[in-house]
C-alpha cells in the first residue's frame, strides 16, 4: 500500500511553473525525495491549462506524510507557495498492493 497525493498549484503569469522550476532548482525537491517514505515526487504540466502544475506526491504511509508535514521543510514549501501566490486543489489515493492481471490487456510496456 502507498498514498498518493496529486496537487494541483495553480497561478497567474508562469507562477505555478516558476514555483516548480524553483524547488527542483533549489535542492527542496531531491531533499523531500530523500526523505523516509517517499516514494515519489514529480511535477508534470496539463495541456490544457498553461497556468497549472500537477505535483504527484507519493509516500509509504500516513506516518511518512505527518513526519513530512511535521518538518522543516513545510516552511520552505509554504514560503515557496506564498511568494509565487500559488491556490491549491489536492487528491489523495490509497493504491492496492495487488497487481490487476485484467488491466494487462490494456497496458503497452
Amino acid at each position: 500500500m502507498s498514498i498518493v497525493v496529486n496537487i494541483y498549484y495553480k497561478g497567474e503569469n508562469g507562477a505555478a511553473k516558476a514555483f516548480a522550476r524553483e524547488m527542483t532548482s533549489s535542492g527542496i525537491v531531491d531533499e523531500i525525495r530523500r526523505e523516509k517514505g517517499n516514494l515519489r515526487y514529480e511535477y508534470f504540466l496539463p495541456f490544457d491549462d498553461e497556468e497549472t502544475v500537477l505535483l504527484i506526491d507519493e509516500w509509504t504511509d500516513q506516518k511518512a506524510i505527518n513526519a513530512h508535514h511535521a518538518s522543516d521543510m513545510m516552511t520552505k514549501i509554504a514560503t515557496l507557495r506564498e511568494k509565487y501566490d500559488l491556490h491549491m486543489r489536492v487528491e489523495r489515493f490509497v493504491s492496492e498492493d495487488s497487481e490487476n492481471p485484467a488491466d494487462d490487456k490494456f497496458v503497452r510496456k
